[in-house]
């Protein structure tokens, strides 16, 4: 059992080293291709080659920070930021940020939201990119001219945020495997991708306290994500409102009644 946890950890420190390694030389290629495409190169072809190069490279890039992200989620060494986040507003927002993205593929979202707030303790930016992350999964995988559902809603002591989608391709895959590192549902691989998209989201929502789980019933696709609710104080009760009270007006005593004695102090 040591052997194999030092092996792990050895693993762990071997990506993370060598991701962080890349970020290094892979920034200067940018930054060149950058200047590039700000020339007018000869012939005019060379400029097409130049778009090429800088598109690999931004892919290259994104890679990167997956694999680095990822290997510093299991290793631990992730620092996290909690707070109290509205999961209803963080979906919305989300889904604000990929609509343009949604139509031009020509898929429409759906969204169910059972509660107008959902309060849960998370990294906010954490939590966001788990979000990014399965929707984009569902967009990038969806049969065009279908939906995609998102519903959020409470269960139990928990918020349940869920992404289903119906799949462009078989699923061969268990759910086991699918939320492995470097697993692709798309076995040919003809799509871009990491296969790093649902690892991450799964460790980032393990990192909050919460669980991922994934369902697959012939074509469709659902990704469910669990997280602990805040406890919410009840709200206080606003101090009684404050009103000006004319004083009653003195009148002389009725005629064999006794004028008030002022009482004593104690």
């Amino acid at each position: 059992v040591e052997e194999q946890v030092r092996s792990e950890r050895m693993k762990v420190e071997l990506v993370t080293n060598v991701s962080h390694d890349l970020k290094t030389p892979l920034t200067s290629i940018i930054n060149y291709v950058d200047l590039l495409s700000k020339e007018e190169l000869a012939p005019a072809y060379a400029n097409d080659y130049v778009k090429i190069i800088a598109q690999k490279a931004d892919r290259l890039k994104n890679l990167v920070q997956d694999l680095f992200e990822i290997s510093r989620a299991n290793s631990g060494a992730i620092e996290l930021h909690p707070e109290q986040i509205d999961v209803v507003a963080l979906v919305e927002q989300t889904i604000a940020e990929m609509d343009q993205r949604a139509d031009a593929l020509g898929l429409e979202l759906r969204t169910q939201f059972a509660v107008p707030r959902l309060m849960v303790w998370a990294d906010g930016k954490k939590l966001h990119r788990v979000f990014e992350n399965l929707l984009g999964n569902a967009l990038k995988y969806s049969l065009a001219g279908t939906r995609i559902y998102i519903a959020v809603f409470p269960l139990g002591q928990a918020a349940t945020i869920i992404f289903k989608n119906i799949a462009n391709y078989e699923m061969h895959f268990s759910p086991e495997d699918i939320v492995e590192r470097f697993q692709r549902g798309d076995a040919s691989r003809t799509t871009e991708g990491s296969g790093l998209g649902l690892a991450i989201a799964k460790s980032f929502v393990e990192l909050c306290g919460g669980t991922l789980a994934i369902e697959v019933d012939g074509d469709l696709f659902k990704a469910t994500a669990s997280l602990p609710i805040c406890a919410q104080p009840e709200a206080e009760a606003p101090p009684p409102e404050l009103t000006h009270q004319e004083e009653p007006e003195e009148r002389p005593p009725a005629p064999g009644e006794s004028p008030e004695a002022p009482a004593e102090e104690p």
